[in-house]
């Protein structure tokens, strides 16, 4: 698959089964990933995967935060694909590149892998919510004061109906301003 199909036919899949990417692919597909754009290659992100009991034991912690009513449904948010892998954000502090900066490297990593995903036939969909907040989740996943969960990734095999046809490049002139001297301010 081409770049510009998997960019203009990638889904968020919210039926995700077996299988999913082992460790080993998950590992090659990041390292494409992680050509994503990093000033000073600081790579300031790490994922952590869980999968079967592990994903269970997330969500019991989630859950023991939240009333007694929400528990299984916060519970069950963690078992929606057979891979879960979270995005840990860990900024080089006091580093001459910018936090902000970090976390778009970051960010820029988890799209590719989202690309690379759907170019191998996996399916995923980016999360984000409470898992985000948690202190319980922080601490079962061993996160450091400095890092912070950004999100995670379900991954699987997409199920359920075809994702929508390719989308359509639309007229995106209005987001687009060429610059000329011309029309700089006077002195400048």
């Amino acid at each position: 698959m081409d770049v510009m199909t998997a960019v203009l036919t990638r889904r968020s899949r919210h039926v995700l089964r077996e299988p999913a990417p082992g460790d080993a692919e998950f590992a090659y597909l990041l390292g494409g990933a992680a050509a994503a754009p990093d000033h000073g290659n600081i790579r300031p992100w790490r994922w952590i995967l869980l999968r079967g009991e592990d994903r269970e034991a997330l969500g019991a912690s989630l859950a023991s935060e939240v009333p007694p009513e929400q528990r299984d449904r916060v519970a069950g948010k963690t078992l929606r694909a057979p891979l879960m892998a979270a995005l840990v954000f860990r900024p080089a502090v006091g580093h001459k590149v910018p936090e902000w900066e970090q976390m778009a490297a970051a960010s820029s990593v988890a799209y590719g892998l989202m690309l690379l995903l759907h170019a191998r036939g996996y399916g995923s969909i980016w999360r984000t919510g409470r898992l985000c907040e948690s202190p319980a989740a922080y601490e079962l996943l061993g996160l450091a004061p400095e890092e912070r969960l950004l999100g995670s990734l379900d991954i699987g095999t997409p199920g359920g109906p075809e994702a929508p046809a390719r989308r359509r490049i639309g007229d995106l002139a209005d987001h687009v301003t060429t610059f000329t001297s011309r029309h700089a301010p006077a002195g400048v």
